[in-house]
């Protein structure tokens, strides 16, 4: 278990772009590719592991919103079920603390098809979603630390959002799934995406060097490593001091996620920040300290821990489908 650890955590990022991946990251770990691929198709087959591939800068190749409903307490479920039967819908948490409960987040190629996904959800629900675009980012990682001291935070450049063709969009829909587990899996993605494994390379490499690719390796799970408590906590912070007040927050090893968004009718929160932690008092003990570092004690806030994961897997950007089937429940 702790030799795992340890493996997955140097695999979360920057896993290598030559032709047989795998035996140069085996090589890299003092281990043989064939000992590296048992030890990832279990992680995978456990569920500790999401996948192998590429996480995307947020709002870059296409839109994300975050989006709430108010449901009945007796009804979590069935209309948790109702909301996953959208395939944008890639993560979709019940949380206490406030009248909207079920938090998910939906991905797609453009906003459009998020309107559309959100108007479908409204009917199937009967319920009004609290739509929650990302105005700025502030930090978005969700590489957990594991093993070993946290990893330095730099400041993140804006990313330019680049010109995609058709190849690109079938790469990106291959790149979703995963990388396979075999021993040249770019020849698969090229494959699977109709391009040639040195166009594969060359648009992996441009995508990972200006950051359109946030980072490319091991996507865990995090409850199945510890991190069993997560909250997102929200304050009202002043237009005129958000982005100060945001950049301090984010800076904190405690948060995950940091980012501004808008304010709505019954919403005056506009600052967030996710907070995961290995118990509930771990939790209570970071937000305390993340209060204290950004100076947010003034300042009104929630905190909504989660209760209920009905959903956590990859983004679904390349997802041509129709946005929601309403009839079915996933």
């Amino acid at each position: 278990m702790s030799d795992d650890r340890a493996l997955f955590d140097t695999l979360q990022r920057d896993f290598p772009l030559q032709p047989r991946p795998y035996h140069v990251a085996a090589a890299a770990c003092g281990l043989d590719e064939a000992d590296l691929l048992s030890r990832l198709a279990a992680g995978l087959q456990s569920g500790r592991i999401s996948r192998i591939g590429a996480v995307f800068a947020p709002n870059v190749i296409g839109a994300s919103t975050l989006a709430a409903l108010a449901v009945p307490p007796d009804a979590l479920d069935e209309m948790a079920a109702r909301v996953n039967a959208c395939p944008l819908v890639n993560h979709n948490y019940a949380r206490h603390g406030h009248a909207c409960n079920l938090w998910f987040v939906l991905t797609g190629r453009d906003r459009g098809q998020l309107d559309a996904a959100l108007d479908d959800i409204a009917v199937a629900t009967g319920l009004p979603p609290l739509d929650l675009p990302l105005e700025r980012e502030y930090h978005i990682d969700l590489g957990f630390t594991l093993d070993g001291p946290q990893r330095q935070r730099t400041p993140r450049t804006p990313v330019a959002r680049p010109v995609l063709d058709a190849a690109d969009w079938r790469l990106i829909a291959a790149l979703e799934r995963g990388l396979p587990l075999v021993a040249q899996p770019y020849e698969a993605l090229a494959a699977m995406a109709g391009l040639s494994p040195g166009q594969v390379g060359e648009r992996l490499r441009i995508w990972c060097d200006s950051g359109v690719i946030r980072r490319f390796g091991v996507v865990l799970r995090h409850r199945e490593f510890g991190y069993r408590s997560n909250a997102m906590c929200v304050w009202d912070v002043p237009d005129t001091d958000v982005d100060a007040i945001g950049k301090r927050l984010a800076a904190h090893p405690a948060v995950n996620l940091c980012y501004r968004r808008p304010r709505r009718p019954g919403w005056p929160y506009n600052l967030f920040a996710m907070i995961h932690a290995r118990s509930s008092q771990a939790m209570a003990d970071d937000i305390a300290g993340v209060v204290r570092h950004a100076g947010l004690a003034p300042h009104p806030r929630l905190v909504l821990p989660s209760t209920t994961c009905y959903r956590q897997r990859g983004a679904r950007y390349a997802c041509e489908e129709s946005p929601c089937d309403t009839t079915t429940p996933a």
